[in-house]
């Protein structure tokens, strides 16, 4: 809108000139200038501006509208030779620019109906020959109608590259804004430095690795400002001088307190440009932690094998309890007889064992009506030391010392047993 008050006060600086050159212009063609000056300042200050593309409201009226009124009054009203068709590609593309395609089309037939019935006009008043007048309002029609429709085909895609660089940038903000939530639920600490080894980025979990003297800081800091992240400082510029990842471990060591061991890897961004600045990215994760997850992983592997070779024992186990038990019909002797009653508790004892890797591999917790019984200490123990002497025919120097009659232990029978078992093994093994 400002173009069109810097046309009209040209035009009223031009009837100025022309008045100060000794000719008289036409007293309505300064008129019009004045007026139309004050026109595009009303609409300069008071209108409402408009996107491109919009459809017809009743502000083309008082915009197009009026630069083609004025601009035909000019043309019209011309004295001094001079022609003002040129100005009718302002409306034209103004209307080409903001409006919508019809209107730009409906403006330039406008313009060259009004160019078209100027030259009628002119030949009724002048009795000379005015076709080259008609022929120059037809190729100034003619070219207001192109400039109309290239205007608004270069508008039309201007709004449209706008419309999908918005939606470009919506879609950059949310998916920066996905990254950031992810990046600050990371268990792992994660830094972003620069060259100058200032920290831009820094999530809660590197905050927390780093923290000093129980004080957690904020990015931007940077990293030689404190003595124990100086590991962290020289594997930064290692990085940069590289120009590639590393990987290892660190010890920061702080005043008064137990020093942080952590395993650290490096990331360099690509620069933009040959000048541009790369970043180093630095992923922090505490090894005790790590070591923690690697034991973990290691019991979940061994129950997985334990139960697999426990279920593997089971058909054996089931075998061998058979065969004995059909030994034991064939034989009437006391000691042969004892010596397969001995198979068959051991067998019984290795079937619950196998069910019990069994039950710890599943994870299941014990139910009400498993919890062990209130055994009779010292009567079961005896039992366990006796069993133990039948089993291990060179531990018969072994002696037992009862002192707790009448005590009882909420103890599982087959753990305790197998607890004393151990103990009176190792006892005959190594002492």
């Amino acid at each position: 809108m400002f173009a069109r008050v810097v046309v009209a006060a040209g035009l009223l600086v031009l009837q100025a000139v022309i008045f100060a050159l000794g000719n008289v212009p036409h007293i309505w063609s300064g008129a019009v200038c004045v007026a139309y000056l004050l026109a595009t300042l009303a609409v300069r200050i008071w209108a409402t501006p408009r996107p491109p593309g919009s459809t017809f409201d009743a502000q083309w009226v008082y915009t197009i509208g009026v630069d083609v009124l004025a601009f035909s009054l000019l043309n019209f009203l011309q004295s001094s030779g001079i022609n003002y068709t040129p100005l009718f590609a302002l409306p034209v593309l103004l209307a080409s620019l903001l409006g919508p395609l019809l209107l730009a089309l409906g403006t330039a037939a406008a313009v060259t109906l009004l160019l078209l019935m100027d030259a009628w006009w002119a030949s009724l008043l002048f009795a000379s020959d005015m076709t080259a007048r008609f022929v120059q309002a037809a190729l100034s029609g003619t070219g207001f109608f192109v400039v109309a429709l290239l205007a608004n085909q270069l508008a039309f895609r201007l709004v449209r590259e706008e419309q999908l660089a918005r939606a470009s940038q919506s879609v950059a903000r949310m998916q920066t804004q996905v990254n950031e939530l992810v990046i600050e639920s990371l268990a792992d600490g994660v830094l972003v430095v620069d060259v100058n080894g200032v920290v831009r980025s820094a999530n809660p979990a590197s905050r927390r690795l780093l923290a000093t003297r129980d004080s957690m800081r904020a990015a931007p800091f940077v990293l030689a400002t404190e003595i124990a992240w100086q590991p962290l400082a020289e594997l930064m510029h290692e990085t940069f001088l590289m120009r590639t990842g590393q990987e290892t471990d660190v010890r920061l060591e702080y005043p008064a307190r137990e020093a942080r061991r952590l395993h650290v890897r490096t990331r360099l961004t690509a620069a933009r440009d040959a000048n541009g600045e790369s970043l180093c990215v630095m992923f922090l994760e505490d090894l005790r932690e790590m070591e923690a997850r690697i034991r973990t992983e290691k019991m979940a592997a061994m129950g997985r094998m334990s139960a697999a070779v426990a279920h593997e024992i089971r058909n054996p186990l089931a075998a061998i309890s058979q065969a004995n038990a059909l030994l034991e019909e064939d034989l009437h002797e006391p000691a042969h007889r004892q010596l397969t009653g001995m198979v068959s508790q051991n067998a019984q004892r290795l079937a619950r064992i196998v069910d019990e890797v069994l039950d710890i591999s599943r994870a299941k917790a014990p139910s009400a009506d498993q919890l062990a019984p209130a055994l009779e200490l010292d009567d079961a123990a005896g039992r366990v030391a006796a069993d133990w002497v039948r089993q291990n025919a060179s531990a018969r120097h072994l002696r037992t010392a009862l002192h707790a009659p009448g005590a009882a232990v909420v103890f599982d029978p087959e753990h305790l047993r197998r607890i004393m078992i151990n103990l009176l093994d190792n006892a005959l093994r190594y002492a």
